[in-house]
């Protein structure tokens, strides 16, 4: 499947059991609400996804369900976070194998590989495939910062396409357009600065709350990419406190208790990580809450006419 980088991707959260294994039933629920909602593809196995804590087994058994579930509706991208390239080489070919329509890769895991490293680790992984690749840029949190001089030599490999732009400046959208032009798609992945990143170029967005509010997300998107800009301001400014809880080191948590909110997931997480409790999940439930009770009624934005 080819995949055009753009619109809203959901970074999808992995449901487990109260036994701690994979929740395949309300993994579907979700993954249905999400397309039901229209979004533009689906991204396994992400920080979102608790992927550091799952198996490769389990890694392999969402990407052939989700396959399964979504029947080539939308692609299918599985996030590569390893810490030697041969076991990246190794993820993507059993991603390709499982029925994965993309990549979204971390730099390595672990090591503070410098540039050299990483763009070679990239490439290596690259020249391995043929599935499309989107490089996710988060010095925040991963501590290595992939520089547009990088991106320069990645492209020399026709299947990096995009990038998933995660460094916090929102002016890196317009340095990435000007150097890059459409050759390198951007995703915003800041959930707080995505209509800021849109309205500046960028050509989709990897959500983090939209695995709770599917619908809100992809209306935001749909109406600024049709010019009316002002009904997806006053969206956001709606959402942004419950966008405020993808901004944090609990964000799977924050999510998951959305998503029960929404009554399209569990609050289940697996250790080390645990549920919310005390002062902190009251604070956390009293903003999903108010979002409930101030939720806008949306236009109908799947038939939005759009201005080219």
């Amino acid at each position: 499947m080819i995949i055009h980088w753009e619109g809203v991707m959901p970074a999808v959260t992995t449901k487990f059991t109260d036994q701690d294994t994979l929740d395949l039933k309300m993994f579907e629920v979700n993954i249905n609400a999400q397309l039901e909602a229209g979004v533009h593809g689906i991204i396994l196995g992400g920080t979102l996804g608790e992927a550091s804590t799952l198996s490769d087994e389990e890694k392999r058994i969402l990407v052939r369900t989700t396959a399964q579930i979504v029947k080539n509706k939308v692609p299918v991208i599985i996030n590569i976070a390893e810490q030697t390239t041969k076991g990246a080489i190794e993820a993507a070919k059993k991603a390709k194998e499982d029925g994965a329509s993309g990549l979204m890769m971390l730099p390595p895991m672990r090591y503070k590989a410098g540039d050299r490293e990483t763009v070679i680790y990239f490439k290596e992984v690259a020249k391995s495939t043929d599935l499309p690749i989107m490089i996710y840029n988060n010095p925040v949190d991963y501590k290595i910062e992939v520089t547009l001089d990088m991106f320069e030599e990645l492209l020399q490999c026709n299947n990096i396409q995009a990038v998933k732009e995660s460094t916090r400046d929102i002016s890196n959208v317009t340095r990435i357009k000007n150097r890059f032009g459409d050759r390198l798609k951007i995703l915003s992945g800041v959930d707080t600065l995505a209509l800021e990143s849109l309205l500046m170029g960028a050509d989709g967005w990897v959500a983090g709350l939209v695995d709770a509010f599917p619908a809100e997300t992809v209306a935001i998107y749909e109406l600024q990419k049709a010019g009316r800009i002002q009904e997806a301001i006053d969206i956001y400014r709606w959402f942004l406190p419950l966008l405020e809880l993808d901004i944090n080191p609990k964000l799977v948590q924050n999510i998951k208790l959305a998503e029960v909110a929404t009554g399209i997931g569990t609050e289940n997480v697996r250790a080390p990580r645990l549920p919310l409790v005390g002062e902190e999940r009251r604070k956390v439930l009293g903003i999903i809450e108010n979002g409930l009770k101030t939720r806008p009624t949306l236009p109908d934005y799947k038939n939005l006419e759009f201005i080219h």
